[in-house]
């Protein structure tokens, strides 16, 4: 799949509607595409990110934001699996920078909305499902 623009979604980004929409589509959505949501929003608020690599997060994030993407949301399935390839492609660009407490705090945070088992398939993120 041919990753679109995500650059031109940076201002649909905000904290408000990412946690609403994470709220919203976080079971429909799986544990994988939440945590590489999480990480990369939880790096966002990092120090030692680089404006550059923000910048990318931003747009990510927007574009998963977003209702208007290369797939809709709304579609089952396969609507949210392009969200999922623009945030693991964004996150391997700036995994350097991803202090091991980001991936704890986000997986942490991922209890709120999975048990155990499901949280433990996430296993290693650029795995492909």
């Amino acid at each position: 799949m041919e990753l679109p623009d995500f650059m031109n979604y940076g201002g649909k980004f905000s904290k408000r509607d990412f946690a609403e929409k994470i709220s919203r589509i976080a079971k429909r959505a799986g544990a994988k595409l939440v945590y590489a949501a999480l990480i990369l929003y939880y790096t966002l608020q990092s120090d030692k990110v680089s404006k550059k690599d923000k910048a990318i997060i931003i747009g990510a994030l927007g574009y998963m934001i977003s209702p208007l993407d290369a797939i809709p949301d709304a579609i089952p399935i396969a609507g949210l699996t392009d969200d999922l390839a623009v945030l693991l492609y964004v996150l391997k660009k700036v995994w350097s920078d991803i202090d091991p407490e980001i991936q704890a705090k986000a997986k942490k945070r991922l209890s709120k909305w999975f048990d155990e088992d499901e949280i433990a398939e996430i296993g290693n993120l650029f795995d492909s499902e």
